[in-house]
């Protein structure tokens, strides 16, 4: 760390990334559409609703009733329902998307 009192440039490079080949950062006023979800959320959404919940159903389904576990059937539902439901979020965004773009 550098001495906060000394100002005066020495002109040494001091330890850490080098930031010369780095892009100009972008104007921080430009206007974020409405339709926007952020891509690490849509990410998510989308890894959950096509893979992860229709996956943890089909698990539920298989072994709960093997195992006694109560309410198999309201657990698959409702696993099947929040997957349907990640994928309706993701799909709205992206016909949003669409439709603002054709504009």
């Amino acid at each position: 760390m550098t001495d906060s009192k000394n100002t005066t440039d020495t002109g040494e490079t001091l330890p850490g990334p080098d930031t010369g080949d780095w892009p100009e950062t972008a104007d921080a006023t430009h206007d974020v559409p409405d339709w926007l979800i952020p891509s690490r959320v849509y990410d998510v959404l989308k890894w959950l609703g096509l893979i992860v919940l229709p996956a943890l159903a089909v698990f539920v389904n298989t072994v709960g009733p093997a195992w006694g576990w109560p309410h198999v059937d309201a657990i698959v539902t409702t696993l099947n329902a929040l997957g349907i439901l990640a994928g309706a979020l993701i799909g709205v965004s992206a016909i949003k998307q669409r439709i603002d773009l054709a504009a």
